[in-house]
């Protein structure tokens, strides 16, 4: 209760106070600091997705502009031989504001990146942009269907339909490619699973379905059940190591990633960085209130 209570006052608390909290989840605010979290976990083995923190602007001059920061952290991760691809949200191009521009400027990133041999995954954001994303996808996957991916939420009603859609654009030399969530939006019951049993269940009905079809797998989750479960799909399908991954979220459950490590799997860790942490780090919070006590703690310690 109390932990619940300090995860929804933060927000309002002062930035200075949030980072305590957030210097755990997020690389910084700068490309080199970016750049130093991901060599730290390449020494590790471990695999890195970049992603520029931002969402949901008002104008498209920010657009542009998150467009020009993310050619240059390309340009800048590749000449530097980080073992990675990136990540990046539409609505920080401008995807509720005019789509055509922001297909425009996602299509200049992943152009750049397809220079690179690298790779982009659009992520998926709350409701309102599910069809749009996977419309804006489509579109970038007919020109880069070997350096595009999408994320899928497996708390939304309508996912495994929409991977069902999606199975005509998936050949044997261009696997779709899909990183597997749980979700984090916040949805009405209408659309959205919220039961916790219910939305792991859904979650390995739809890793069942990639493995079946041979889709390319980022199987990410901090859950120990799921990963557990996922060893015994992997086993099931026979899926081959260069069709699947797992991934965790920059600072999240350590033990349990350096475990799935040990027995050999792939891993990957997204890496946050940028000005704009302050929005991610409070919805990390909500989203594990019993991050708060790790907080009273820090505070604690440091006086």
């Amino acid at each position: 209760m109390l932990n619940k209570l300090i995860a929804n006052i933060l927000p309002y608390m002062p930035k200075k106070l949030v980072w305590v909290f957030s210097r755990r989840y997020i690389a910084g605010e700068s490309i080199d600091e970016g750049l130093l979290a991901s060599k730290l976990l390449n020494q590790q083995n471990i695999e890195v997705t970049i992603d520029l923190l931002g969402e949901f602007i008002e104008t498209l001059e920010e657009a542009e502009a998150n467009k020009i920061e993310y050619l240059q952290i390309i340009e800048r991760f590749t000449s530097e031989n980080i073992s990675g691809n990136f990540s990046l949200k539409p609505t920080m191009f401008g995807l509720l504001i005019e789509e055509e521009t922001c297909y425009r400027y996602i299509r200049e990133v992943v152009s750049l990146a397809a220079g690179k041999n690298s790779f982009v995954r659009i992520d998926m954001e709350d409701s309102q942009c599910v069809d749009r994303e996977i419309k804006l996808f489509r579109k970038l996957h007919r020109e880069f269907p070997k350096n595009v991916g999408l994320v899928v939420q497996s708390y939304l009603r309508r996912t495994l339909s929409d991977l069902e859609s999606l199975l005509p654009l998936h050949t044997e030399n261009t696997p779709l490619n899909f990183r597997l969530c749980k979700g984090i939006y916040i949805e009405p019951e209408k659309i959205a699973y919220k039961k916790y049993d219910e939305v792991r269940a859904h979650y390995l009905e739809d890793l069942e379905f990639m493995f079946k079809n041979k889709i390319y797998a980022g199987i990410a989750t901090h859950d120990q059940y799921l990963v557990e479960n996922a060893y015994q799909l992997i086993e099931k399908y026979q899926v081959s190591k260069s069709m699947y991954e797992f991934q965790m979220l920059y600072g999240v459950t350590p033990e349990l990633r350096q475990s799935i490590i040990d027995r050999g799997h792939k891993m990957r860790v997204y890496v946050p960085f940028g000005k704009q942490w302050f929005n991610y780090s409070t919805r990390r919070l909500k989203e594990n209130p019993k991050v708060a006590s790790h907080i009273i703690k820090a505070l604690f310690i440091r006086g």
